[in-house]
């Protein structure tokens, strides 16, 4: 599948040079719920991943990039896992706002790399060029109404709860350097509450949920079929350039460059 559909939208894009705007697919769930998972499948299904990064139509970010700056007092906390990053104020949502006006306008666009060991972010950005679909995947990417609005599919990562908090002890432990008393404290007391309070309330406004996150083949196989009805013109068209109420200028297609999950 991947091949050929690589092939068709390499051909679609020599010889189409036309007038349109991104579509924006935001990806929610709980923590390790599989939600970058998800989205790199549907990358590999498009053969996206096998092409260069400068001919790329699809784009990644994740919400883990727009973490705020912390206060040395907020810092001094993450450091004992005493502070809570599923909270709606841990993220920079004015950023993400930025960002994502940005890449409706079909601009070039910085996004910052976090470092979850240090709690700040690097001194170093990722380049995302405008791309036909973005994928934007985070815990509380439905949050805040003015975010979500600008989503033309909403798509919601199921996952069991038992499985979430096995996967997290694994890569906090594997990837973050975390003991296991700590990531379970943290747990406990900030991402099940925060999940329960933040995230799992935002599932209703899903158009999509997919339970079993990257191994539910038949839902995320139709989520691509639909992708590529859109890379191949078939659903790009915006009455006035309008998006769910938000009025955005069109821009001729380029190439993207789909920046990768930093942790």
């Amino acid at each position: 599948m991947a091949g050929d559909t690589e092939t068709h939208l390499s051909d679609y894009a020599e010889n189409n040079n036309v007038i349109r705007q991104p579509f924006l697919i935001g990806v929610s769930g709980g923590t390790a719920s599989g939600k970058s998972s998800v989205c790199e499948k549907i990358m590999e299904l498009l053969g996206q991943n096998e092409i260069d990064h400068h001919q790329r139509q699809v784009a990644i970010l994740s919400q883990d990039s727009f973490y705020r700056e912390l206060t040395p007092e907020q810092k001094a906390k993450a450091l004992k896992g005493q502070f809570n990053f599923d909270h709606p104020d841990a993220f920079d949502n004015e950023l993400v706002m930025k960002t994502l006006w940005q890449i409706m306008q079909g601009k070039t666009v910085q996004i910052p790399v976090y470092d979850f060991f240090t709690h700040s972010r690097k001194d170093e950005f990722v380049t995302v060029y405008p791309a036909d679909v973005v994928l934007f995947e985070g815990i509380l990417m439905f949050y805040s109404q003015e975010i979500r609005d600008l989503f033309q599919m909403k798509l919601f990562v199921d996952t069991d709860a038992d499985t979430r908090l096995s996967r997290r002890v694994l890569r906090d432990i594997g990837e973050r350097g975390r003991d296991l008393e700590q990531v379970l404290t943290q747990y406990i007391t900030f991402v099940k509450p925060a999940f329960e309070e933040f995230c799992l309330p935002t599932k209703k406004y899903a158009d999509v949920i997919i339970p079993r996150g990257a191994d539910n083949l038949v839902a995320i196989n139709l989520i691509v079929q639909h992708i590529q009805d859109i890379l191949n013109g078939g659903l790009t068209k915006r009455h006035n350039g309008c998006m769910n109420g938000h009025s955005t200028p069109s821009r001729q297609r380029r190439t993207s460059e789909s920046s990768s999950r930093p942790h």
